[in-house]
């Protein structure tokens, strides 16, 4: 039965019936040899997309970029990886999009997949299954998305905050801020200068590479097309080897420049390379051996190939600008950078001393070099937060200074020594114009700068003051000096909350800064038991002794307030002091006692520098309607 069977074509075996299909998609493989007519390719575009999922896997794999991206950048952040990092992961994934697509047109009408020509059984139900699994893979990839975006929105962003706080109230006012993030725009043509390496192998020349990057970082602030970082605050990453995008970022300079010093005996060797801090790449190099004695011009030769190199169009003798005031002895540029050295870590009165040694020594060696003058001056009148100046001492300052002015007219720095001594010795019109003179002069010397704004608040030139207080900030960021000039020009202009806000950064940098009057303006707003709480945990301070006579009797505790100005008395030497018992009498209401004290202080001018800011002192105001205060105030000639 099985033979007749077989014989009749009633039936065939599993086997037989596989084999003529087989051949027969064999056969028709061999004649198309290509998916030129596969049945999808006769739908119109859209329709072959839609068919072949292309539309799904496209929004699946955007949806998945997207929640990657976001960690991705958020780890990025937290490692401090580079920037051009996270600009590479975008790149590789919009790389990865066409080819996803591609793949994805394809897949559908390969032989490994569907095969061309024959309408295999069960093509349709395959290409739906793979949508519906599709469709639930970005169902389920949306619904991760939304449940970080939740996650991120509503818990992360308020647990760990990254935006920049708001600005402190009046009660948080000598709290300890956490540093803010802060947002990366720097001007094109800005750079921060990073300490030389010592190459020398002796860390007794670490002055010698570190005095050598200062001066070529003061050679490229004096061309007015540049924005320079300043030196506190370039200076600040010594010993950390941060990446050049993180000193970017807090500097906000778009450019940085980084170099070696190896010191021979009687040469210098100096490489030195640009780098654009937004890409990492490196902009310019250069390797340059000179004599000692040549070191002017090299500082020239490489601040004008940086000034190149960041295409900066020089404007008028910028060589003649970069090389005034210095010196070619090789000599008297080592006493120099001592100096600097000794000036620079002034801790005590020594230190001062010191300085002042080794400046004079350069000016013995060099006569002429007019920066080491302008050095001496500031030394010298510096005196004054240690052991105090005499007359003597204010003379020779100012002598100082005007022979740096004598021997180079057109440099800043000279003008703006002359007028600190000036003063300092209450020549305050005199300074109005030395000040006008150094700005002009040195738009980009912070110190300079700085000096402008304190002077501008003291006379009354209010929105000068902190004009020249935020461009201290933008110059010199990093220096907790920079934002407490400026919390002193707000404070000078009554705008105490703002004034409050801009010495948060100063806490921010150095959390134990000392500045006597940081307590004014919450003091001014009423908050005394902050600012109580505050003096009473400095009391080695000065600052905070006035400020616990003064706060004290606010509080009613008048025999703690007397107990405290008696403190204060027997911790100082009174002739020095008579402008702050002044303030203190003003504001316990006794006014008489108040002039009284401030007649003493004119009769010993040199001895007490606050007399420069009675014209604003707030703490005075309590005296300003009487005749014996107007008196004073004619007679220290302040500037219209």
């Amino acid at each position: 039965m099985h033979a007749g069977g077989t014989a009749g074509g009633a039936s065939m075996t599993p086997e037989e019936h596989r084999e003529p299909l087989s051949s027969e998609v064999k056969r028709l493989e061999g004649e198309v040899g290509t998916h030129a007519h596969h049945p999808l390719l006769h739908l119109p575009m859209f329709e072959q997309l839609k068919q072949r999922n292309v539309f799904r896997v496209a929004v699946l794999y955007v949806v998945v970029c997207w929640l990657i991206l976001d960690p991705v950048h958020v780890v990025f952040h937290m490692l401090e990886v580079p920037t051009w990092a996270n600009r590479l992961v975008v790149i590789l994934m919009a790389v990865g999009f066409p080819a996803v697509v591609i793949f994805a047109w394809v897949y559908e009408i390969t032989p490994g997949g569907l095969k061309p020509t024959v309408e295999v059984p069960h093509e349709k139900s395959i290409r739906k299954l793979t949508g519906r699994r599709l469709d639930r893979a970005i169902i389920a990839v949306l619904a991760v998305a939304l449940a970080y975006f939740v996650v991120d929105k509503f818990w992360i962003s308020k647990r760990f905050p990254t935006a920049h706080p708001a600005a402190p109230a009046a009660e948080a006012t000598m709290q300890r801020p956490t540093v803010p993030a802060a947002a990366f725009a720097p001007p094109p043509h800005s750079i921060a200068v990073l300490p030389f390496v010592n190459m020398s192998g002796d860390k007794e020349q670490e002055y010698f590479s570190e005095g050598l990057t200062e001066e070529l970082l003061n050679s490229l602030s004096r061309v007015n097309e540049l924005q320079v970082a300043a030196r506190t605050s370039s200076f600040s990453f010594q010993g950390e080897h941060p990446d050049i995008a993180t000193v970017a970022h807090k500097l906000n300079v778009s450019a940085v420049l980084e170099g070696s010093v190896r010191r021979y005996a009687h040469t210098v060797r100096i490489t030195a390379q640009l780098v654009n801090a937004r890409t990492g790449f490196h902009v310019w190099s250069g390797t340059y051996d000179r004599d000692l004695g040549d070191v002017l011009n090299l500082q020239t030769e490489i601040a004008t190939a940086v000034a190149s190199a960041l295409k900066v169009t020089l404007l008028g003798d910028v060589a003649g600008k970069i090389a005034l005031g210095g010196t070619r002895d090789p000599g008297a540029f080592d006493a120099y950078l001592l100096g600097t050295k000794a000036y620079i870590a002034r801790h005590e009165q020594k230190d001062l001393d010191a300085a002042v040694v080794e400046y004079t020594e350069a000016i013995r060696l060099d006569p002429n070099y007019a920066l080491a003058f302008v050095a001496r001056s500031m030394a010298i009148d510096e005196k004054r937060n240690f052991e105090g100046v005499t007359e003597n001492d204010l003379m020779r300052a100012q002598a100082d200074a005007e022979n740096a002015i004598a021997l180079a007219p057109d440099l800043g720095e000279g003008h703006g020594a002359l007028a600190r001594v000036l003063v300092s010795m209450l020549e305050f019109t005199r300074a109005a114009g030395e000040y006008e003179r150094a700005v002009a002069l040195a738009p980009g010397n912070a110190q300079v700068i700085r000096d402008y704004a304190a002077f501008a608040g003291a006379i009354g030139r209010l929105d000068a003051a902190i004009s020249a207080g935020r461009r201290a900030v933008l110059l010199d960021p990093l220096n907790p000096d920079s934002h407490a000039t400026l919390a002193g020009a707000l404070y000078a202009a009554r705008q105490y909350s703002d004034s409050i806000a801009a010495f948060q950064e100063v806490l921010i940098l150095d959390p134990d800064y000392a500045d006597q009057y940081s307590w004014a303006p919450s003091y001014a707003l009423g908050k005394l038991q902050t600012v109580r709480a505050w003096c009473e945990g400095r009391p080695a301070n000065w600052g905070s002794q006035v400020c616990l006579a003064i706060t004290y009797d606010k509080l009613g505790r008048h025999a703690d307030a007397e107990a405290q100005l008696a403190k204060f008395k027997s911790s100082s030497a009174a002739e020095d002091d008579w402008y702050q018992y002044a303030e203190i009498y003003a504001q316990w209401g006794y006014v008489s006692k108040a002039l009284g004290c401030l007649e003493r202080a004119m009769r010993q001018r040199h001895a007490n520098p606050g007399l420069g800011i009675l014209k604003f002192d707030p703490l005075l105001d309590p005296l300003r309607q009487e005749p014996r205060f107007q008196a004073i105030e004619r007679e220290l000639k302040f500037p219209d």
